[in-house]
């Protein structure tokens, strides 16, 4: 059966298999299908090569996340972490399916975290210190299609220096609920913010907060967020997120917008992994690349969450009003953009754009050798930054 499906999924996806899928088991039939939706023949012009590694990361691929345009088929790859996760095991009878995958990785990637229910769902909140720490709160938002877990490294090592540090998973994502669309939670920009508004109410957030940015569409709401509540924010970092009108939209939240499209492209396990790997040089390492899988791998809810996210969220007006918000004479608080130089999504030129129009608020510092995700990339860089600044 292995070498059958072997055979099979080394052609290219197409009905000349030399094995019609029909002969095979049930069971090797669903790995051929799934391998199949989430595995690209590279073309022979385009090899792709292996570098050198850099801190947190195995590998680095610069050959197949090479810009930002749109390309229905962008994650859809063979890259190594992704292939690992769906790769026929010595005997798929015994530990191939994806029942077993999810017990070997079910308990990873909880650090510091438990559940709190805050309104009607239930959050996962990750927190290092407490509230006796003499330097004051910080709350790290992650953005789409990730999770808090990005934040581990930075936060423990924070709390160290005298911070409480809350990171959650927002609705929707990573170990947080994800209710149904229509059934109390329409995952629109308002609903986030009362959300987060129940969540900081429930954690006891009352007093003037430090507070770290990062990532697409829910990163941005955090954007929105604080705009709308500058009293209770002490300092703010951003970390790589869009930030001007003219920060491009990756190829991931344009499948997610096509009818029919987009319900096949939310549904792929490894999709958070890609993105995060396709947005620096760098390879996760297996261990990290299965927490980010797991809330996809889990159940179809996460990828669903995410498809009505995209699909609600207005790109160019949420950026008109960042970009207006954080303008001089309108923003006041101090301010850090944080900025990963090797972003293969956003250009250091969106940051230079943003810091240039409140040069006395904002401050722009730029971090060599980390991508889309600096906190992923190179944390030790990020921490020594925010330590400073905070």
């Amino acid at each position: 059966m292995e070498a059958m499906a072997r055979a099979v999924l080394s052609q290219p996806l197409s009905c000349s298999s030399p094995y019609p899928l029909s002969s095979l088991s049930a069971s090797t039939r669903s790995y051929c299908y799934f391998t199949a939706a989430t595995t690209r023949i590279r073309p022979p012009s385009s090899p792709g090569r292996i570098i050198a590694s850099a801190k947190g990361k195995d590998e680095a691929n610069d050959g197949d996340a090479d810009s930002t345009g749109f390309n229905p088929f962008g994650f859809v790859t063979d890259n190594p972490s992704s292939r690992s996760a769906i790769q026929l095991p010595e005997s798929p009878a015994e530990d191939g399916n994806v029942g077993q995958m999810l017990y070997r990785i079910e308990d990873k990637g909880k650090e510091y975290g438990s559940y709190v229910k805050a309104g009607k769902f239930r959050w996962f909140v990750r927190e290092t210190g407490s509230a006796k720490s003499r330097r004051g709160t910080i709350v790290f938002l992650h953005g789409a299609p990730t999770q808090s877990y990005s934040y581990r490294v930075v936060m423990s090592e924070l709390s160290a220096f005298g911070f409480h540090c809350f990171a959650p998973d927002w609705i929707g994502f990573g170990f947080s609920d994800k209710p149904q669309p229509g059934y109390g939670f329409n995952y629109t920009e308002k609903e986030y913010h009362e959300a987060l508004d129940k969540l900081l109410d429930m954690l006891g957030i009352n007093t003037p907060f430090n507070l770290v940015i990062q990532g697409f569409l829910v990163g941005s709401y955090g954007l929105t967020w604080a705009l709308k509540n500058q009293s209770r924010i002490s300092k703010i970092s951003i970390l790589n997120t869009p930030l001007t009108v003219s920060s491009p939209v990756p190829g991931l939240f344009q499948q997610l917008r096509i009818p029919l499209f987009g319900e096949f492209t939310c549904q792929n396990a490894v999709m958070a992994e890609r993105f995060i790997e396709a947005g620096s040089a760098y390879v996760l390492k297996l261990e990290k690349a299965d927490v980010y899988r797991l809330p996809y791998l889990s159940s179809g809810g996460p990828g669903f969450a995410l498809l009505e996210a995209a699909r609600k969220a207005n790109f160019n007006d949420i950026l008109s009003r960042i970009t207006a918000g954080f303008a001089s004479g309108r923003w006041d608080k101090p301010s850090l953009v944080l900025w990963g130089l090797s972003d293969k999504y956003l250009p250091q030129s969106i940051a230079e754009e943003f810091q240039k129009q409140n040069s006395t608020t904002i401050q722009l510092k730029l971090i060599e050798g980390a991508g889309h995700m600096p906190q992923e990339d190179w944390p030790e860089k990020v921490i020594e930054a925010l330590r400073s600044f905070f």
